[in-house]
């Protein structure tokens, strides 16, 4: 069984579109599969949204990403894992791809990644280096990573220490217990982010990192771009 197993936050108006995505690319790969909404902390339909489209909901408080995704992977039954960002799309290339890695022999991966929509040009740019320095340093863009469950057990899951770039972590971890790919295949995520901040704020939290290194990413409030009161998203 596939376990598809999503994150989410007060995500209701986006999660319904992921969710149809994930049934349509099952039923054309045509795996036993279950998907698991981890619902962290949601004020909103978040929870309703995925119990009407056949998803099973955990309900956790923790508001960090990489606990609630570990406890997603906790009430999942699948011996295969595929981690999916609540505002991202994949389609049956994707999984089709994943599965066969993974039958291949590879413990896990990650895939190439574009935004939807409109978004600034620099946007763009920085996008495609950012999958480019991915692919070099064999990391998963954060939102899809996929994996077999020993190996996710074996590596410790998500590192709850982490308040972002998890993804990168968990990618080195996987790389322990044997081969990690990056798929040529792309999954298309929203650029509501890079839509709601200016290209000034979203330089100042990169230099913050920069400046204060591995350590800022273990502080809530040093990237609380991921965790403040979502902003509107011009395009919505």
């Amino acid at each position: 069984m596939i376990s598809y197993i999503i994150p989410a936050h007060n995500e209701e108006r986006l999660l319904s579109a992921t969710l149809r995505a994930l049934h349509a690319a099952n039923a054309a790969v045509g795996e036993l599969y279950e998907i698991i909404v981890a619902d962290d902390s949601s004020v909103d339909g978040t929870a309703a949204a995925a119990a009407s489209l056949g998803a099973r909901v955990v309900h956790v408080m923790h508001r960090q990403i990489a606990a609630t995704r570990n406890a997603g992977a906790k009430a999942a039954h699948g011996d295969r894992f595929v981690f999916v960002d609540a505002d991202t799309l994949v389609d049956a290339t994707v999984i089709g791809a994943a599965l066969q890695a993974l039958r291949d022999g590879a413990v896990g991966g990650g895939a190439a990644a574009r935004f939807d929509g409109r978004v600034p040009p620099y946007a763009r740019i920085l996008l495609v280096a950012v999958v480019w320095l991915f692919r070099i340093c064999g990391w998963a863009t954060g939102c899809f990573v996929f994996c077999t469950r020993p190996a996710f057990e074996a590596a410790g899951g998500f590192d709850e220490t982490l308040y972002a770039s998890e993804e990168i972590a968990i990618s080195a971890a996987l790389k322990q217990q044997g081969r990690f790919v990056v798929l040529r295949q792309t999954v298309t995520t929203s650029g509501r982010r890079v839509r709601a901040y200016s290209a000034w704020e979203l330089l100042r939290v990169a230099c913050r990192l920069a400046i204060r290194g591995p350590s800022a990413l273990r502080s809530r409030r040093e990237v609380e771009i991921w965790y403040e009161k979502r902003r509107r998203d011009p395009d919505a």
